[in-house]
């Protein structure tokens, strides 16, 4: 027999198998969950009515995991880069909707995302992907909470993975140098572009968008204003860059302006050679027609084997930039400095990354330190502390208990 609860609250009863059934009035419909006990029922019951309050309606409480993410997706697509809007999509596909897809979003609890990413790291998915899993999942849920759909994130008591450190590569300045000398012996057309990279610690999408009217050749100032991206499908698009510290101006240096005038007469025959087939983009590194760069014919086409050539370890792409980074760092660069060359937010950036670069770091501070602690300096050398037999052999102050022989 039900036992009702007034003021519309709900009402629970129990089953024939021995089960509870609770149930609450939402919009002249009726929702139910069944429990194992009594207790469960009257809890289920003051959530629902707490979330009723704040604005749930019957429609949004009948939302599935899956249902609402396409929606938050479908309404996040005109403020997310297209690059990212379709990963958190591909994410959504893969690696949430097939578990958690058909679950009441109201229903969803912490144990059941938490067994979601320990399924995938059990199965090998990699950690960096069960972190955006649970990126995606959290900054689609505090939007359910925003709508008073949830009350509370149900991620926040969820546990995923850290991030594995992995040990930064970078070329020393020989294999820098070694790496240009190959790609100019080659006749390598991307030569320039690794010597920019090396120089600047640009990112590649920001040398693959550079166009000849960012140069201003009498400053010598190159100035960073988009970048190439690769969305899914293969398809090249320019946008800007990813932050306002990221949009900024380089200076260079007098070889590396030499090197790109050259780079210039260079295009300017593969120009007339492509003749009709060359597509004008003003772009200072296109392809061999003209066109945007594909990112994937540079890497393996060009970089790989240029590494394999030259005999240098294999390396990432964007090791270029931890390069650079490591060799303005170890060669007096100030951190705000190298921290705007490389287009960081915050110097604070830099420090994290690449702090334990800098030589001799860590003697700065221990010699600082000392100086701080260590008493004002006296003229009388002939002290001598308690317990010793022959005088200090410093010229500092000791502390009142030390006493004059």
């Amino acid at each position: 027999m039900a036992k009702k609860r007034g003021n519309n609250e709900g009402s629970i009863h129990k089953r024939t198998n021995g089960s509870w059934r609770a149930q609450v009035s939402l919009d002249g419909k009726r929702m139910s969950r069944t429990f194992k006990t009594n207790k469960e029922c009257v809890a289920w019951i003051r959530k629902t009515n707490n979330k009723i309050d704040k604005g749930l309606s019957y429609e949004t409480a009948q939302y599935t995991v899956e249902a609402f993410m396409k929606r938050w997706l479908t309404n996040s697509k005109s403020s997310l880069r297209p690059k990212t809007w379709h990963q958190y999509e591909q994410i959504t596909r893969d690696y949430i909707s097939p578990d958690l897809g058909k679950i009441k979003l109201v229903a969803l609890r912490p144990d059941l995302i938490q067994t979601v990413y320990d399924k995938h790291l059990d199965a090998g998915v990699g950690v960096r992907t069960v972190q955006l899993v649970h990126s995606v999942l959290r900054r689609c849920l505090n939007q359910a909470v925003k709508l008073g759909i949830l009350q509370r994130n149900p991620t926040v008591a969820t546990s995923p993975p850290k991030a594995e450190y992995k040990e930064m590569k970078f070329f020393d300045a020989g294999q820098a140098q070694l790496l240009l000398i190959t790609s100019k012996a080659k006749g390598d057309r991307y030569a320039t572009l690794y010597q920019l990279a090396l120089t600047t610690g640009m990112r590649q999408g920001e040398l693959l968008g550079l166009q000849w009217k960012d140069i201003n050749w009498d400053k010598r100032i190159l100035r960073i204003q988009r970048q190439l991206s690769r969305i899914p499908g293969g398809k090249l698009k320019f946008e800007k860059p990813k932050t306002r510290s990221s949009i900024r101006a380089i200076s260079l240096g007098e070889a590396t302006i030499i090197a790109l005038k050259e780079h210039q007469m260079q295009q300017f025959h593969e120009t007339n050679q492509a003749g009709t087939r060359w597509q004008d983009f003003d772009l200072i590194f296109p392809s061999s027609t003209g066109t945007p760069t594909n990112p994937f014919n540079l890497y393996y086409r060009s970089f790989k084997p240029l590494l394999k050539d030259a005999g240098l370890p294999d390396i990432r792409f964007h090791d270029l930039r931890h390069t650079a980074a490591s060799l303005m760092l170890n060669n007096g660069v100030s951190v705000l400095a190298a921290s705007k060359r490389l287009g960081h937010a915050q110097p604070s950036i830099t420090l994290n990354t690449y702090g334990h670069l800098v030589p001799g770091i860590q003697e700065e501070i221990a010699s600082i330190m000392d100086e701080v602690i260590t008493p004002i300096t006296l003229a009388d050398p002939q002290l001598v502390a308690p317990g010793c037999t022959s005088p200090l052999k410093t010229t500092k102050t000791y502390p009142p208990d030390i006493e004059k022989t």
